[in-house]
């Protein structure tokens, strides 16, 4: 297990490239906290340290966004706060996405933890204060 440590917003940049170094060859994420803590900001951050240089933004409505990097590597993210039964996230055809070789962000992916293969990363976002966070990575 890991920690990652950010008392502002200014460190993101920094906390980011510290995240893929710690999970250098993993591509799967599973991310939980609570509302607000910032997984959309973290996955955002990530994402430009990936190379996506088209929006990242919640995917809430839609459920999943997809990006793509320079170099074409496709980037899944996943917004599962309105799932509501396991069976949307099979309408959704998941197994296509966490069985690839793409990488996939899951938000709220505790509402998914029976169909997450074990080879995603959880992935924990605590608040401390206004702008500090606790970001927990388990390998």
């Amino acid at each position: 297990m890991e920690i990652i440590e950010i008392s502002s917003l200014h460190q993101l940049t920094r906390a980011s490239k510290h995240f893929l170094e710690i999970t250098k060859g993993r591509h799967k994420f599973a991310f939980t906290g609570s509302m607000g803590t910032g997984k959309t900001t973290l996955i955002n951050a990530i994402c430009r340290q990936l190379g996506v240089i088209s929006p990242v933004t919640s995917p809430s409505f839609t459920l999943i966004n997809e990006y793509l990097t320079p170099s074409g590597d496709v980037i899944y993210h996943f917004d599962f706060y309105r799932i509501k039964t396991i069976e949307e996230a099979f309408d959704l055809g998941y197994e296509e996405y966490f069985y690839s070789n793409a990488w996939c962000f899951i938000e709220w992916s505790e509402k998914a933890a029976a169909i997450l293969p074990d080879d995603f990363v959880r992935v924990n976002i605590e608040v401390l204060d206004n702008n500090a966070r606790n970001i927990t990575i388990e390998l």
